[in-house]
C-alpha cells in the first residue's frame, strides 16, 4: 500500500528550536490539526475540524513560546488526533475515534485493518520515532533530559465548568510533578489541579509511558485551560510565566 501522505501533506513532526540547550525536551502530541489529503475532511465541516476534538487549542503556540523562553527543543505532532491519536496505544478503541465529544466522525467509521495500519505508519510511528531518536541522541552525548508533555483542555466538559487554570498530571514518578505543583500553587491567582482534569494514574496516556518511564527519565504532563492560550499573545504571556516557574525545576531535576 502506498504511503497515506502525499507530496502536498506536511511532515508528521515539527521540530522547533532543535539546538536548544535546556535539559527540557517539550513534546505536544495534539498540536496540529492537519488531515492527509487522501482522507479529505473525514466527513466533518470546517467548524468541527477547528474544535478541541481535532487538536489541543493553543498548545502549539504555547509550546513554541515556552521552548523559546527555556531555550529548549520541542517536538510537535502536526496531524489531527482524529486521524490517529498520538497519545493512545494503537490497540486502544479511542486511537482512531469514531465519535468524540458527541461529534460523529464519518471518515473514521468502518475502517479496515489496512486503513488503520496506514494511519499508524504514516503519522503515529514517525512522531514517536522522532521522540525516541531525540532521546537516544541526548543519551549518546550525555545530555541531561527532562521530558515535558504539553496539552490543553476545554473550559467546560459535559456542561460542567472546569475551575483549574492548569493541571499537573503524574503517576509514580513525582520528581518533576511535586515541585511544579508546589510552585504553581504559590501563585495566588492560579487554581491548580493535581491529576485534573484527567488522571495520569488511569493509564489512558501513552507517550510518557512509552518514552520516559522505561528509562527512568524525569517527566511531567502539563494541562492548560484553552481560554488562557487561545490567542497567540495570551499563549506568549503564559509561556513567560511558565518558563520562570519551570526552569529551576527542570535544571534541578535533570541534575539528579
Amino acid at each position: 500500500m502506498p504511503s497515506l501522505l502525499g507530496p502536498g501533506d506536511p511532515p508528521p513532526v515539527e521540530l522547533w528550536n532543535s539546538a536548544g540547550s535546556s535539559p527540557a525536551l517539550l513534546i505536544a502530541d495534539h498540536a496540529g490539526s492537519a488531515i492527509p489529503a487522501r482522507l479529505g475532511s473525514l466527513g466533518l465541516p470546517p467548524a468541527a475540524r477547528a474544535l478541541h476534538i481535532a487538536h489541543d487549542i493553543g498548545i502549539a503556540d504555547l509550546t513554541r513560546a515556552l521552548a523559546d523562553r527555556l531555550d529548549a527543543a520541542a517536538l510537535l505532532g502536526r496531524y489531527s488526533r482524529l486521524v490517529i491519536d498520538g497519545n493512545r496505544r494503537l490497540d486502544d478503541p479511542t486511537s482512531i475515534a469514531q465519535e468524540s465529544d458527541s461529534v460523529v466522525v464519518p471518515g473514521n467509521r468502518g475502517l479496515a485493518a489496512a486503513d488503520r495500519r496506514a494511519r499508524a505508519e504514516a503519522v503515529f510511528a514517525p512522531y514517536h520515532a522522532a521522540i525516541a531518536a531525540g532521546l537516544a541522541e541526548r543519551g549518546r552525548t550525555g545530555r541531561r533530559t527532562a521530558l515535558v508533555s504539553m496539552h490543553s483542555f476545554t473550559p467546560r466538559m459535559g456542561g460542567v465548568a472546569r475551575p483549574w487554570h492548569l493541571g499537573v498530571l503524574w503517576d509514580k514518578d513525582g520528581r518533576m510533578a511535586q515541585p511544579l505543583l508546589a510552585a504553581l500553587r504559590a501563585e495566588p491567582d492560579l487554581v491548580i489541579g493535581e491529576n485534573e482534569p484527567y488522571d495520569a494514574r488511569t493509564g489512558e496516556g501513552y507517550t510518557l509511558d512509552a518514552h520516559a518511564t522505561p528509562i527512568g527519565l524525569p517527566h511531567v504532563l502539563i494541562e492548560v485551560r484553552q481560554d488562557l492560550i487561545d490567542e497567540r499573545g495570551k499563549a506568549a504571556a503564559l509561556a513567560e510565566r511558565l518558563a520562570r516557574i519551570l526552569e529551576p525545576i527542570v535544571e534541578e531535576t535533570a541534575r539528579g
